[in-house]
């Protein structure tokens, strides 16, 4: 959970599980993020994500519940999480 922590921003996400399953497997370099959406820059292009709609690795950690993380990048670097 210590990933939750740190700045996402030019790290590696990979897409583990979706509500969509054309997502799964998708992985890229994190350009951007909102409270909402987070923005990859893949091989073909830029993709943005619903985080609430998708559980992603942030440089092979363990994953990330994206419905955790809906918050503006600012304030779940100083959010208090607890463990499940």
């Amino acid at each position: 959970m210590e990933h939750w922590h740190t700045s996402w921003l030019s790290c590696t996400l990979e897409v583990v599980s979706a509500t969509d399953p054309s997502l799964v497997g998708r992985s890229g370099i994190v350009v951007s993020e909102s409270r909402n959406t987070v923005t990859v820059e893949e091989h073909d292009g830029m993709s943005i994500f619903a985080k609430n709609t998708i559980q992603f690795t942030i440089n092979n950690s363990e994953p990330v519940v994206g419905s955790m993380v809906c918050q503006r990048p600012e304030d779940r670097v100083q959010r208090k999480y607890r463990r499940n």
